[in-house]
């Protein structure tokens, strides 16, 4: 699998900015896991979502994309989904805001 330049990480708004950043730094390691060949350390994208409702959107887009991703859910937090980390090369995410 080749790798991509950038890491896109999707995290909750609806949850404190610190929490969220901490989320999102679970999302990033398990993708890393996931797909150690998939992102090299380059350029790292921290975006915000709604919710977890936007974030489970986002998480069916890419599977209906065939695009692999890691999900993060927070077991303190009923294990909701939390977070999620994407490698991609494109402008999927352009209209969603810095975190």
């Amino acid at each position: 699998m080749s790798h991509m330049s950038r890491l896109y990480v999707l995290c909750r708004l609806d949850l404190q900015t610190t929490y969220a950043a901490v989320q999102g730094g679970h999302a990033v390691a398990q993708h890393l896991i996931d797909y150690p060949d998939r992102w090299r350390n380059q350029t790292l994208i921290y975006l915000g979502v709604k919710n977890e409702e936007e974030l489970l959107k986002w998480r069916d887009k890419l599977i209906m994309k065939s695009i692999p991703y890691s999900l993060f859910r927070e077991p303190d937090l009923n294990n909701d989904a939390t977070a999620l980390a994407v490698a991609l090369d494109t402008g999927m995410f352009d209209k969603l805001p810095l975190l």
